[in-house]
């Protein structure tokens, strides 16, 4: 690895399970690989690959004619009432996502010495080696090809294409084919999906140099060949896929004008690859022994800076190489299990949200244009749950999704996501912060904004004695008071996301803002419980319940800055309160880490660094550095490995279209460090150096602007000027970290 370990892993066994193989991806096919001497194996996924179910056909509830009588009973004291507002159908989840088979290459057996496997993040390629063979495989940005090139194969390698896999259905219709061509060996398995029209088909063009290469019952085998190239390709299809067609592309790959093959590929994808990647990179005060570690023991050192250096890079590489056609699912890009956990889904409420967190600030747009794909494919469907579930114009998005349908169909009485309405404000947070970011409004962005707003002018009909407009019924996912059922009243979060909605809307559409801020400003302020927390419903009667894995009602402190320790800091102080009181529940990663980045932006280092310490010591990373669900690297899944990015980013750099906050939360553990290339939403980059002594952040603005300046000391403000670098140097007075807010106690302000 020519960067270091920082930028990249590796171990000296093979993968055993498909949860500890090394990753590639370019957005739209996804590689595993396990690098085994005897048997090296790839197993291929595609993002489009999701299994019928029957919730292809699944449209939302009709509702809608219902809703008048639910919101009377609800604002009427019935606190069950909404537990009737179904159409009663079975909890249906949506298609879920699936490996598409396993590339295998068999070698005789027999005893291979000095084994090493690795991973590079600065290149994507995934490499093993013996003492007398090498494989190196990548997943190409540029040509949408899984790449491996295998370098003194042996006497004799036996190639195939296997579909059986963990939990693959047997009544999947499988066809598998080989056929010798001018340019290499086309290797092709076709599969139909149970009682379905639709299927998939993967394509592989094997090209060996030197030697004899050979049909055989299992698929080709190339004997004293000097190399072996492999190209990779699945589609999924509802008609009759040719396979043909798919080899000719995959040929045209090989026409170089003299350049290796494999060279070239690799050139082309290093054109897109690489600078993305290394466009903001985390350096710390690390031992060089611990950072020459194998990913597998570093994840013994839990307190080791080099193990959070490497999951910072290795979380915004897992994050780049999962999105591209769509953005991450639960599993990033990547599964070796028909049977994923949640169907792989995009869940929207709180997993997708913390996955791409740092998309903007880790300068990675093509992240945030996935999200963007996602949601303009789905806009339409969006529609639909409004007019059927609320008979309301304007969008509601779905907290489920299998990246096909954007309908609302997965919900039941315990987990009433038909209810939920904020989903399309949390969606939309981060192309909105890309927007400022870049300085301009994007269209599709601005069309989307102005549909939320219209559903809120037709939702927001109900009022409170006061005047004031309720959100009814409302739901705080996937939590319920304490003294009622899921379906309530005022739930924070859709507060915060409403008037956050329309405020945002209004500032795309001068033409229609002042009908959007009056209705804004209609909506109620949040409550304070009587544990001087910051309530999770603000109707008064609703009791909070505690003990819960999601933090929705604090919404408003991250990813909005609707609640801040500058402008509002009693609530600030309230949300804080709420945080210390919140329980872990079943350990889910992605509550600790959702913990941690409202910790962040609430200036409490030690509650990151609880938060971030529960997941480096709770064992959630396997060796692949993907991580866990659960502690004890249960249930694979990418919140942890995507989310850990932002919240180192949040503790260090933070910013606001009118405000820089820097070092707002940084862990004791770190004292020492460099973070560079992090973008800012009022356009500029910033490279920031700390030690316990001083502090150093070059300000690289893009366009003109006054901002004000946050450190531990307080406040000034700052003129940046397009193209002019500003460099700042903060004392040791201004490293310390404050503590976080307590009752009564003031944020510290600047004369």
């Amino acid at each position: 690895m020519n960067n270091g370990p920082v930028h990249g892993s590796w171990e000296p066994l093979p993968a055993t399970r498909w949860e500890d193989a090394f990753l590639s991806g370019n957005g739209r096919h996804g590689a595993m690989v396990f690098g085994d001497p005897n048997t090296d194996r790839i197993i291929v996924n595609h993002h489009t690959l999701v299994r019928p179910n029957g919730s292809e056909h699944a449209r939302p509830p009709e509702l809608a004619d219902r809703l008048a009588d639910v919101q009377d009973r609800l604002l009427a004291g019935e606190t069950t009432a909404a537990e009737g507002f179904t159409d009663g159908r079975e909890l249906q989840w949506v298609q879920p996502f699936h490996p598409a088979f396993e590339i295998r290459l068999r070698r005789p057996a027999e005893e291979r010495r000095h084994y090493r496997r690795s991973v590079d993040f600065t290149t994507g390629v995934v490499t093993a080696l013996c003492a007398d063979w090498s494989s190196r495989v990548f997943v190409s940005r540029a040509d949408d090809v899984i790449v491996q090139y295998v370098t003194s194969p042996g006497r004799m390698l036996d190639l195939s294409l296997d579909h059986r896999l963990p939990g693959a259905p047997r009544d999947l219709a499988v066809g598998q084919g080989a056929a010798l061509t001018t340019e290499g060996v086309l290797l092709t398995l076709r599969a139909r999906y149970p009682d379905h029209d639709s299927g998939y088909t993967g394509v592989t063009l094997v090209v060996a140099t030197g030697g004899r290469t050979a049909l055989c019952p299992q698929g080709v085998r190339v004997t004293d060949a000097e190399s072996v190239l492999l190209l990779t390709r699945v589609r999924r299809h509802t008609s009759e896929p040719d396979p043909l067609a798919e080899a000719r592309a995959l040929r045209t790959l090989l026409t170089t004008d003299g350049e290796e093959p494999y060279a070239r590929l690799l050139d082309r994808h290093l054109t897109l690859h690489r600078p993305a990647y290394l466009r903001a990179t985390l350096t710390l005060d690390a031992d060089d022994t611990e950072r020459a570690l194998p990913g597998s023991e570093l994840l013994r050192r839990t307190k080791s800076p080099a193990l959070l250096e490497r999951l910072f890079a290795a979380g915004r590489y897992h994050l780049l190489g999962s999105s591209g056609m769509l953005p991450p699912r639960l599993t990033g890009l990547w599964t070796g299990d028909w049977n994923t956990a949640w169907s792989g889904a995009f869940t929207t409420n709180a997993n997708l949200n913390l996955q791409t967190a740092s998309a903007v600030a880790a300068a990675l747009p093509e992240v945030t244009a996935a999200q963007a794909t996602l949601m303009d494919r789905q806009l339409d469907d969006w529609r639909e749950n409004a007019r059927a579930v609320f008979g309301a114009r304007g969008v509601v998005a779905p907290t489920h999704t299998d990246g096909e349908s954007g309908y609302t169909y997965h919900f039941n009485r315990e987990y009433p996501h038909q209810l939920w309405t904020a989903g399309a404000d949390w969606l939309l947070k981060p192309l909105v912060d890309h927007d400022e970011t870049h300085g301009e409004h994007d269209p599709r962005t601005a069309a989307a904004l102005a549909d939320v707003a219209l559903f809120y002018e037709d939702f927001l009909t109900r009022t409170d004695r006061d005047g004031r407009l309720v959100v009814v019924p409302s739901y705080s996912p996937e939590n319920r008071p304490a003294n009622a059922s899921w379906g309530a009243i005022n739930a924070a979060m859709d507060l915060s996301a409403a008037r956050h909605a329309l405020l945002t809307a209004a500032a795309y559409h001068p033409e229609r803002a002042d009908r959007w801020r009056a209705l804004a400003d209609r909506l109620p302020p949040h409550r304070v419980n009587a544990d001087g927390a910051l309530a999770e419903w603000a109707w008064p009667g609703l009791d909070d319940t505690y003990d819960h894995r999601h933090l929705s009602h604090l919404y408003g402190v991250w990813p909005l800055d609707e609640i801040n320790p500058y402008d509002t800091p009693d609530l600030a102080k309230a949300a804080h309160r709420a945080l210390e009181l919140r329980g872990a529940e079943n350990d889910s990663a992605h509550g600790h880490l959702h913990h941690a980045l409202i910790a962040a932006r609430l200036r409490d280092a030690g509650g990151v660094t609880h938060a971030l310490g529960q997941v480096l010591e709770g064992d959630y990373f396997h060796a692949s550095l993907m991580s866990a669900h659960y502690p004890n690297r249960d249930v694979y899944n990418a919140d942890a490995a995507h989310a850990l990015p932002a919240v180192v980013i949040e503790a260090l750099v933070q910013s606001t279209p009118g405000r820089l906050v820097l070092l707002p939360a940084l862990p004791a553990a770190y004292p020492k460090g460099r973070l560079m290339g992090i973008r800012t939403r009022f356009g500029a980059e910033v490279d920031l150096t700390w030690s316990p002594q001083e502090a150093r952040a070059v300000v690289r603005p893009a366009r003109d602007c006054r901002i004000e300046l946050r450190t531990s000391a307080g406040a000034r403000p700052l003129d940046l000027v397009a193209g002019e670098d500003c460099v700042l140097t903060l004392g040791a007075q201004e490293i310390v970290q404050l503590p976080p807010p307590m009752e009564g106690t003031p944020w510290q302000h600047a004369p």
